[in-house]
């Protein structure tokens, strides 16, 4: 039974808390408008694996720094620790540049035993990851998770009103900061489960969802964390019936058709951070 094979279960394991903190993730860069920052992400995660693979050290480590640092880098460039999308595309254009650079120096540096490295971090690899590598995935995800429930009070506020939350005190920037490092550790460890190529669908798809069929907040926030997990569980639960279907594929697939759906029965429903 698939269901007690080691893969699996290390799939469910870590897959369950990266759904869960893409989710929570997300919801704020919907709600924030940020939605290009977790696109920009995504390509400085497969920049960072390529650069880790390239001078021959864990990918891992690539894809935690360079997502991490460029994430705070990009609240420099904005207000508030908050970018634009003149600084994001801007750097979003050097990163690529720089993506490119290092596949050439795998490609050509590397033998072709390593060749599906590459491939793993564009598509994703979860059911290839080992107990070790499943059980770091949960506590980072489950650390990111954490970090957001603490200031999801506080940066809800810094979402909805950036001015009067900054009246009363409320250290707009700082948590700027700490949410694009949280974004960017979140798209770190996503990689592994679905890519850096996909790794928008599994940010903005349950958050986007969850905020056309509720205008609350806190249920918002709750329900995006909810439906990315039960994608996830779907997309690994198609992938194992039907093998050739990869597991990225079948989450994202189940992403799009719970945000379809939620586009279609629920109502239109205005992100607060949106009206800017």
């Amino acid at each position: 039974m698939t269901l007690t094979q080691p893969f699996f279960q290390h799939a469910l394991l870590a897959g369950t808390a990266i759904a869960a903190a893409a989710g929570l993730i997300g919801y704020f860069l919907v709600l924030r408008a940020q939605v290009f920052t977790g696109d920009a992400l995504s390509h400085v995660a497969f920049t960072g694996a390529l650069a880790a693979l390239a001078i021959g050290v864990d990918p891992r480590l690539g894809l935690f720094v360079a997502t991490i640092g460029v994430a705070l880098l990009l609240g420099v460039l904005g207000r508030r620790g908050r970018p634009d999308d003149v600084a994001i595309g801007n750097v979003f254009s050097w990163i690529l540049g720089l993506g490119v650079f290092f596949l050439t120096v795998y490609t050509t540096s590397r033998s072709a035993v390593n060749g599906n490295a590459g491939v793993s971090v564009l598509f994703g690899s979860i059911f290839g990851l080992s107990t070790s590598q499943a059980v770091t995935a949960a506590v980072i995800a489950g650390l990111v998770c954490v970090a957001v429930v603490i200031v999801a009070r506080p940066l809800l506020f810094a979402s909805i009103d950036e001015a009067v939350a900054a009246a009363r005190g409320v250290p707009v920037r700082l948590l700027g900061f700490a949410f694009l490092a949280l974004v960017g550790a979140c798209a770190a460890v996503a990689t592994q489960a679905v890519g850096s190529l996909l790794i928008l669908g599994l940010l903005a798809a349950p958050a986007g969802a969850a905020q056309r069929l509720t205008d609350r907040p806190y249920r918002a926030l709750a329900l995006s964390a909810g439906l990315a997990i039960l994608e996830m569980w779907a997309g690994l639960a198609l992938s194992s019936t039907v093998p050739k279907v990869p597991p990225s594929f079948g989450i994202l697939a189940a992403a799009t058709a719970v945000f379809a759906t939620a586009v279609i029965v629920g109502p239109r429903r205005m992100p607060a951070g949106a009206a800017r």
